[in-house]
C-alpha cells in the first residue's frame, strides 16, 4: 500500500533588532525562552517501556491518560505507543489520521531500516497537518495536556507530537458586555485559535504577525501577541515581550492576570490596559499600531497601549455617521463628569454654600429634609453603598431573578426609604442619575474606577465644600496626567496636546479626514491612506 505524503512547514523566528528603555525595566529575565531553553529537562530513554512506565507514575495512572502500544511494519516490527488525553484529543482524528495510517496503511520497505524511522513516518506515513519532534519527558507532558498525540518509538529517543487537538469550544455568540446596534455581532470564545482566526478574518494580511509564549509553571497557559508588522511600533512590542518573559506565576485563568501584571502602575484607579471582547474593536487597534495580547481560556482580548480617550469610544461609533457619534461622545463626558461630580456637590452645596441655590428650590429641598435624621454627606453614603450592594448581588445571582433583584431595590426600597423619612426624595434623584451616568462608558473597568473615585470626593466636599472637590479634582487630574501606558503618555492626545489626533478624540471628523494614525502610538508607518488618489478616483467616476 501506498501512503499519504503530508509536508510540514516550519515557523520563522523573526528577531527585532534595537536596544530601547521605556519605563518598565527589569534585570531579571529568569522566565525568557533562552532561560527556560536551559533548565535542565528529563530525555527521552531509548526502552519504549520504561518510557510508558515513567509517564504513567508521572501522571499519577489517571485514567484520561490513554497509553496504547501497537507493532506496525508488517514485515519488521515496530513497537510504538500512542499516547494522548481523553476529552482533550479529537478521537476521530487519532483514529482516521494516525492509528489507520500507521496499523494499516504501512508496510515494510527496503529502505524503511536504512533511513531514520522518524522522519519516515513524518514524511511519508502521518496524515495530519501539524507533526513536530519530542526530544524530552517534559516536552511529551505539554503536549498530551495540550491536546496532541505523541507517539514513542522502541529504540528511540525522539518521538513525535501531532496536532490532535478537539474542535468542542463554546459557539460564536453575540458580545455580553459590549452589545451594539449596528456592527458585527460576534465575539471571542475561550479558544486562542478561535480567537486569532477571527482577527484575521478581519485583518487579511500577511504582515499580521504573531508570537507565542507559555506563562504558568503549573496550568502552561498559551499566550499570544499579535500586531501589524510595518504599523506596530518595535519599540512597545519588544516591551510587551519583555514583559511577559519576566512573569513568574504558577497559573493563569484570564486575560485579568496578565493585565495587572504587566500594568505600569500598581497603585491607580484607572486602566492602563484595554481589554475586549469584539473582534471588530482589537482588529481596529491592531490597524492603530497597538499590540494585542490573546489568552488561552478567555474570550477577553488585552490591548496595549491603552489611553484615557479609548476608554470613552465605542465600536459603534465608527459604524454610522460621524456628527451623530460626536454628540453621542460628548454624551459620554457629560456623564463621567456628572458621575464623577454631583453627588460631592450636592454635599458642598447643601452644607457649606445654600446662597447659590436658587430661594424656591432651597425651599423644596429642606422641606424634603425637614425629618431626615442624618446630614446629606451620611445620606449620600448611605445610598451610594446601598447601590452598590444591589449592583452587585444583581451581578452575582442566577440571571433568571437577578433584574427582579433590581427593580425591588431601585423602585420599592428606594420608595420605603424616602416614605420612612430616613432618605430624602432628592438624594434618591441624584444617586440614580449618577449610577446611570456611570455606565454610559463602554469599558466597564473605567465606570468602576468613576464610581470608586466618587467616595473620597464626597468626603472631601463634607469637609470643605466646593475647596475640596477643587482640591479632589486637581490631585485627579494631576494623577491622571502622569500615568503612563507602555511609555505613552495616558492623557494623549489631550496631554501632550497632538492637533492631528484631535480628529477621533472627543469630535470624531469624518472618515476623509481621518488620514493618520495616532502619532505617539505609531511612529513608522503613520499614513493611513492618500487623499489625493481617492479624490482623483471619485473624480473619474464623476465624469463617467
Amino acid at each position: 500500500m501506498t501512503c499519504k505524503q503530508v509536508h510540514t512547514f516550519s515557523n520563522t523566528n523573526i528577531h527585532l533588532k534595537g536596544e530601547f528603555k521605556l519605563s518598565f525595566s527589569k534585570n531579571n529575565n529568569s522566565n525568557s525562552p533562552e532561560s527556560k531553553k536551559n533548565k535542565s529537562k528529563d530525555p527521552l530513554l531509548k526502552s519504549l517501556a520504561d518510557n510508558v512506565k515513567i509517564i504513567k507514575k508521572a501522571m499519577g495512572n489517571s485514567n484520561d491518560i490513554i497509553i496504547r502500544e501497537v507493532d506496525i511494519l508488517k514485515t519488521d516490527k515496530q513497537r510504538i505507543a500512542i499516547i494522548y488525553a481523553d476529552g482533550l484529543a479529537d478521537k476521530t482524528a487519532i483514529t482516521d489520521f494516525i492509528m489507520e495510517s500507521l496499523m494499516l496503511d504501512i508496510d515494510s520497505t527496503p529502505d524503511t531500516r536504512e533511513e531514520d524511522i522518524i522522519r519516515y513516518l513524518k514524511n511519508f506515513c502521518l496524515t495530519v497537518g501539524d507533526v513536530e519532534d519530542v526530544n524530552d519527558l517534559q516536552s511529551v507532558y505539554r503536549a498530551v495536556l495540550n491536546g496532541e498525540t505523541v507517539i514513542l518509538l522502541e529504540g528511540q529517543t525522539k518521538g513525535i507530537a501531532t496536532s490532535t487537538k478537539s474542535s468542542k469550544d463554546r459557539a460564536i455568540s453575540q458580545p455580553s458586555t459590549e452589545s451594539v446596534i449596528r456592527g458585527p455581532q460576534e465575539s471571542f470564545t475561550e479558544t486562542l485559535r478561535t480567537n486569532t482566526a477571527l482577527i484575521r478574518r478581519k485583518i487579511k494580511d500577511p504582515n499580521l504577525w504573531i508570537k507565542s509564549r507559555v506563562i504558568g509553571d503549573i496550568t502552561q497557559t498559551d499566550v499570544a501577541i499579535m500586531y501589524i508588522n510595518g504599523i506596530a511600533n518595535d519599540k512597545i512590542v519588544k516591551e510587551v515581550l519583555e514583559r511577559l518573559d519576566q512573569i513568574e506565576i504558577d497559573g493563569i485563568l484570564d486575560s485579568g492576570y496578565i493585565e495587572e501584571l504587566i500594568q505600569d502602575s500598581q497603585f491607580t484607579p484607572f486602566p492602563t490596559v484595554y481589554n475586549s471582547e469584539r473582534p471588530d474593536v482589537i482588529a481596529a487597534a491592531l490597524l492603530e499600531g497597538k499590540v494585542a495580547i490573546i489568552v488561552d481560556g478567555s474570550p477577553f482580548v488585552l490591548i496595549v497601549p491603552a489611553l484615557f480617550p479609548a476608554f470613552l469610544q465605542a465600536a459603534e461609533d465608527y459604524y454610522q455617521r460621524s456628527i451623530i457619534s460626536t454628540l453621542i461622545r460628548i454624551l459620554r463626558y457629560g456623564g463621567i463628569f456628572v458621575s464623577l461630580m454631583v453627588p460631592s456637590l450636592y454635599i458642598s452645596i447643601t452644607t457649606f454654600h445654600q446662597e447659590m441655590i436658587p430661594t424656591p428650590m432651597l425651599i423644596s429641598i429642606a422641606l424634603q429634609r425637614e425629618g431626615v435624621p442624618f446630614p446629606a454627606f451620611i445620606e449620600a453614603i448611605l445610598m451610594e453603598i446601598a447601590f452598590e450592594i444591589l449592583r452587585e448581588a444583581g451581578l452575582r445571582m442566577p440571571r433568571v431573578i437577578g433584574p427582579a433583584v433590581s427593580i425591588v431595590g431601585t423602585l420599592i426600597i428606594g420608595q420605603a426609604a424616602v416614605e420612612a423619612g430616613i432618605v430624602s426624595a432628592v438624594m434618591v434623584i441624584i444617586v440614580s442619575i449618577t449610577a446611570i451616568c456611570s455606565f454610559l462608558s463602554p469599558a466597564y473597568a473605567m465606570s468602576n474606577s468613576i464610581r470608586m473615585l466618587r467616595f473620597p470626593l464626597m468626603i472631601l466636599a463634607s469637609m470643605f465644600g466646593l475647596f475640596g472637590i477643587m482640591m479632589g479634582a486637581f490631585a485627579i487630574i494631576l494623577h491622571v496626567c502622569s500615568l503612563r501606558s507602555f511609555g505613552i503618555p495616558y492623557t494623549a492626545p489631550f496631554a501632550p496636546l497632538i492637533p492631528s489626533d484631535q480628529k477621533d478624540a472627543i469630535v470624531l471628523f469624518s472618515r476623509d479626514s481621518l488620514l493618520t494614525r495616532p502619532r505617539l502610538v505609531n511612529q513608522k508607518n503613520v499614513t493611513r491612506e492618500q487623499k489625493q488618489v481617492r479624490k482623483k478616483g471619485r473624480s473619474d467616476l464623476g465624469e463617467s
